[in-house]
């Protein structure tokens, strides 16, 4: 007899049936993917966290015991793989609470700051991923060098931390989001350095494979890859390398880390009571390159000018290039840092549910989320264990979430794909 969910032939070989349970539930199968997605994002935020000093057993007890759960014939049950998958959210906010204190501490207090964009004369070494531990060991062993440092991708918040921007040769920002990587990394003619996800590998046509260099973990065929915090051939390929060819510059102001942004909460509080400001967005997370994406720039400037944008991660790549203006003596348009700040995101969201007295479903309060990869499940984890409701989440719902456990998602978290027509959405929204 055959079974009708994993096609194995029942109590044979490959049959995973416990009292009548197919181990091939794809209900089950469901919320263990998404609890192992969710663990590896974190894993990557907490491996940031303990280069910066920040360990937490708990945290640290729970992976274990998750992945325990996530073992051939060991959990069929629906009710408590949920409970773990929420309780990775709660996880993942504290490593990320972790990870932003471990940063305040090393790097200093977050401010906003005027960054340039764009490459200047002399040699230069451009830095991609996400870890700022191995940007400020670079730019203090090219101190005094003649060497100047460009961050990329998400590595622009940086900038708002003191410590790293008091390096004269943190000379600026240069190239978008991972997905364009390939172009932005042949056009610059020196040694490129990437410290974690994403990388890709260079296609048959690029040749700046030989002047890339990755971090640990992170590897790309025919790359150097660095096993330490050793800069030096990397300084001494830049010397090589000689002047980068000049572009065109431009300026962008970033650093708007919560505790900024609490600082002026006041101000906020007053303006949203005046009818000043009707609305907050969050609009940020992964970019990428499939077609859908586009959904978000679209969004972000139909959205009237007494709202307020909130951005993180990547996906700020495809809203940040144009001007919001300001509203009530406030930016329009607010750059809050890597995707691990979506922690102060909640922070400014939970202050505001405090000073209006109010939960946070009932803030003027929209959530629109680009994803891509694990880090964005991590976060997702973590909106959910907090009970955030009616997340707009795009371009696609995942695959690997089954239909009962999607009907679950939206039945008691409102979740929702984003709609054909950004313009026709915020209207939508405006008018709640």
């Amino acid at each position: 007899m055959f079974c009708d969910q994993c096609e194995q032939t029942k109590g044979g070989i490959g049959c995973t049936e416990v009292r009548g349970v197919c181990g091939k539930n794809e209900d089950v199968e469901s919320l263990q993917k998404i609890l192992l997605y969710g663990l590896k994002g974190m894993a990557a935020y907490k491996a940031h966290a303990r280069r910066l000093g920040k360990t937490d057993s708990e945290v640290e007890a729970f992976i274990e015991e998750a992945l325990f759960a996530t073992m051939t014939n060991v959990n069929f049950d629906m009710g408590t793989m949920l409970e773990l998958v929420l309780k990775c959210g709660e996880m993942n906010l504290k490593v990320m609470r972790l990870l932003n204190d471990g940063h305040v501490e090393v790097m200093g207090q977050p401010q906003p700051v005027e960054v340039q964009e764009g490459l200047q004369e002399g040699p230069g070494i451009l830095i991609s991923g996400h870890d700022m531990v191995d940007l400020k060991n670079l730019l203090e062993q090219t101190e005094g060098t003649g060497v100047k440092v460009y961050t990329h991708g998400e590595m622009l918040p940086a900038h708002m931390y003191p410590e790293l921007k008091k390096h004269a040769q943190l000379a600026g920002h240069y190239g978008g989001a991972w997905q364009k990587q390939r172009q932005e990394f042949e056009n610059f003619n020196g040694p490129i350095v990437v410290t974690t996800n994403c990388v890709l590998i260079p296609s048959a046509h690029n040749t700046y494979g030989e002047r890339l260099y990755t971090m640990r973990e992170t590897a790309v065929p025919g790359a150097t890859r660095l096993t330490g915090d050793d800069f030096s051939q990397v300084i001494e390929h830049a010397k090589r390398c000689g002047g980068l060819t000049p572009t065109e510059i431009k300026t962008s102001t970033v650093g708007f880390h919560h505790t900024v942004l609490l600082g002026l909460a006041d101000k906020i509080v007053d303006a949203v009571k005046q009818g000043e400001i009707k609305r907050f967005f969050v609009i940020g997370g992964c970019d990428g390159a499939e077609v859908g994406r586009n959904y978000y720039t679209e969004y972000a400037q139909n959205l009237p000018q007494e709202t307020v944008i909130l951005t993180l991660g990547c996906g700020k790549y495809r809203i940040r290039d144009h001007d919001y203006g300001t509203v009530a003596g406030l930016p329009r348009f607010l750059d809050m840092g890597q995707c691990n700040d979506a922690y102060g995101a909640i922070q400014v969201a939970l202050a505001l549910a405090d000073a209006f007295e109010c939960g946070v479903n009932d803030l003027p309060l929209t959530l629109v989320i680009s994803w891509f990869e694990q880090k964005a499940v991590a976060v997702l984890l973590t909106l959910l264990h907090l009970g955030v409701k009616n997340i707009t989440l795009g371009p696609n719902l995942p695959a690997f979430v089954s239909p009962n456990v999607l009907n679950y998602l939206v039945e008691h978290y409102g979740i929702k794909p984003i709609g054909e027509s950004a313009k026709a959405d915020v209207e939508v929204v405006m008018e709640v």
